[in-house]
């Protein structure tokens, strides 16, 4: 594990930006003003570029890395072979079971992002209320669910306007598959058991806090989200949390995994702990955006419009987001997140 100077220094890097990004995403909402649709695809497709694609471009180094090791060849080589076998499978099910594949998406950005969250808590605010791995897998679908589930309650057209569109790059019939996840009665139920999920998991944090700032930060975390998703549109909500929050956070474990990311934060130069990784993330970010032109030469329906190709983006980003579960789970394991 880093050490504590390293991991000081990066807590107001990680934690503020988010805040602030979704504060300023959240104020047109609250003064009644709706912005143009164009402009709430903005923070999507700047995620090509700006940490949301970028975040996952170092796993090829990062499992060779947690386990205290220079990455060679066999071990940038295993990680390739993941991508080509479990994301390619992957590809290929959205060709053959879209709607089918969009709910695999949903679940696993699910885990993923809930996953993101407990890594964070653990490692950077030092939660010792989470102690049980009920407690943590009760973190998980709490922090994952807060993009994933809320949206789906609050603004139902939107979400189901963005399945049709992802589905329908592949075959426009096959998004009535999921509308049963949009009934006023399985949202309810949903709401429900979700809220009951967010009540039972902070409770029961609280009673088994012994420094109570944690618990705080972890609560603020999870009611402040709940509210953000409540208000602001689904697709600027989760532009700007998956550059800002999600994407920020994990970038923060890769320089805690990197002895040269992790020398310079312990000197207080996260600038240039931030540069080593902007250039380990360059090639396959390239690489990434070159594989999703591609995609677009071969998706059944070519996309035309704005929200159409930030839609083929969310499919490649799908696609990648499978295996990127892997490498993350095995760094979990590396470092006893769920211990």
């Amino acid at each position: 594990m880093a050490t504590r100077t390293a991991r000081e220094t990066l807590r107001p890097l990680v934690f503020a930006p988010g805040w602030a990004g979704l504060a300023v995403a959240v104020l047109p909402s609250l003064a009644g003003f709706r912005l143009p649709v164009v402009v709430q695809y903005a923070p999507l497709v700047a995620s090509a570029l700006l940490l949301g694609l970028p975040h996952g471009a170092v796993d090829h180094l990062a499992v060779a890395r947690t386990r205290g090791r220079r990455p060679d060849r066999r071990a940038v080589l295993r990680v390739v072979a993941l991508y080509v076998a479990v994301g390619g499978a992957y590809a290929v099910g959205w060709f053959l079971a879209p709607a089918a594949a969009f709910a695999l998406f949903i679940l696993v950005t699910w885990f993923h992002w809930g996953q993101g969250d407990l890594y964070a808590l653990v490692a950077l605010a030092d939660a010792d209320h989470l102690r049980s791995r009920a407690q943590r897998a009760g973190t998980v679908a709490v922090r994952g669910g807060l993009p994933m589930l809320v949206p789906l309650l609050a603004f139902p057209e939107w979400y189901r306007r963005v399945a049709t569109t992802l589905v329908g790059l592949f075959a426009p019939d096959a998004v009535a598959a999921l509308s049963p996840a949009f009934r006023p009665d399985v949202r309810l139920a949903l709401g429900v058991g979700y809220g009951a999920v967010v009540l039972v998991t902070l409770g029961v944090g609280y009673a088994r806090a012994r420094d109570r700032r944690p618990w705080r930060l972890d609560a603020a975390e999870t009611l402040g989200l709940a509210a953000y998703f409540a208000v602001v549109p689904p697709v600027l909500a989760i532009g700007v949390y998956f550059c800002l929050w999600h994407s920020l956070r994990h970038i923060a474990r890769l320089l805690l995994v990197d002895a040269e990311a992790t020398a310079a934060l312990r000197a207080r130069e996260p600038t240039a702990a931030f540069a080593r990784f902007a250039r380990d993330a360059a090639p396959l970010t390239l690489v990434s955006l070159a594989l999703l032109a591609g995609l677009a030469l071969v998706v059944p329906n070519r996309p035309e419009t704005v929200p159409e190709w930030v839609g083929l983006y969310l499919v490649f980003i799908a696609v990648v987001t499978l295996p990127h579960v892997v490498v993350v789970t095995i760094m979990d394991r590396e470092q006893s997140v769920w211990a």
